[in-house]
């Protein structure tokens, strides 16, 4: 047995939550550099970096951190991680630990096992519910991401409060929510392609008894989660992040940018900062759902009294 054995009784829904949230905060911070340089690839073509009169010019993942590294200093790869820190605790609380509570309700009373229809149900609504929530914290770290990228007498912000305050007064409270449907769709297509994906490979795993409920169980399950969401999110994150980036007027609408995206840079635009997508949601997935389990079962054996 690799790691903690499941616990007899099963965590609450509070655990649940609780878990999640302090789970992908450790996946955020293992994982946020190759975030910064997905950022980075998705709005190339839109910003200047410094020491330069031409377009930004990245160059694959390894390429955007040592640019980032050489031009910006080290701390730029974590440029945003205060603000991606407050989204995940409220964020993944919320579409992660709540899909088990949320699940249950789609299922029929009586049913054996839960189908597919109530997994998809249930990571479109707690996707949902979440981007509602917590998208001030989404679009201020976007916007650090991004903000690096400028040279310092055109940066727009120096801190994390300060972007919430020059936001707000800039572009209206709404401007805290910018991207809200873009990004809501391109969650519940993340929450369908990690939870409902990782999900089904977990239960067909434990079913056929290929391998058993511990940390190698986990891993293969996370690592496809990731893989399927990166490839069926890649369009909506590239639009929700360049979208979420612009400045006033810059775009009308999401529907704008998307297709300001498709006459500038045609289909393969879509796909900009797929490999660090992939390596960033693939490795994010992996330590996040090891945490995440490990993370309930200390809870439960926490509260259960030793005989």
């Amino acid at each position: 047995m690799v790691g903690l054995k499941p616990p007899e009784v099963p965590p609450t829904a509070a655990v649940k939550f609780i878990s999640a949230g302090t789970a992908a905060c450790i996946a955020d911070l293992c994982t946020f550099p190759l975030d910064t340089a997905k950022v980075r690839l998705q709005i190339q073509g839109e910003v200047r970096i410094p020491r330069s009169t031409s377009t930004v010019e990245y160059r694959g993942v390894l390429g955007t951190l040592s640019t980032m590294v050489r031009t910006e200093g080290p701390r730029s790869l974590y440029s945003g991680l205060a603000a991606g820190l407050q989204r995940q605790m409220s964020f993944a609380s919320i579409r992660i630990g709540l899909y088990d509570s949320v699940k249950q309700l789609y299922t029929p009373k009586g049913a054996e096992s839960t189908g597919l229809a109530a997994r998809v149900l249930a990571g479109c609504t707690t996707g949902a519910v979440a981007v509602a929530c917590a998208q001030p914290t989404d679009v201020v770290k976007v916007r650090f991401q991004a903000n690096g990228a400028m040279p310092e007498s055109a940066r727009r912000y120096s801190g994390t409060v300060d972007a919430y305050r020059t936001i707000a007064r800039e572009e209206g409270v709404r401007g805290l929510w910018r991207g809200t449907l873009p990004n809501i769709a391109r969650n519940a297509i993340v929450n369908c392609g990690e939870l409902v994906t990782y999900d089904l490979i977990k239960d067909a795993l434990l079913r056929t008894q290929l391998m058993t409920d511990n940390i190698p169980c986990h891993f293969v399950a996370a690592f496809g989660a990731g893989f399927c969401a990166t490839v069926v999110a890649s369009p909506v994150d590239v639009v929700k992040t360049r979208y979420m980036n612009a400045g006033p007027g810059q775009y009308r609408n999401a529907l704008s940018c998307l297709l300001a995206l498709l006459m500038q840079d045609g289909l393969a635009g879509f796909y900009k900062g797929f490999v660090p997508s992939f390596l960033r949601l693939g490795s994010w997935n992996v330590v996040m759902f090891i945490s995440y389990e490990q993370l309930q079962r200390v809870a439960v054996l926490a509260r259960t009294p030793q005989s």
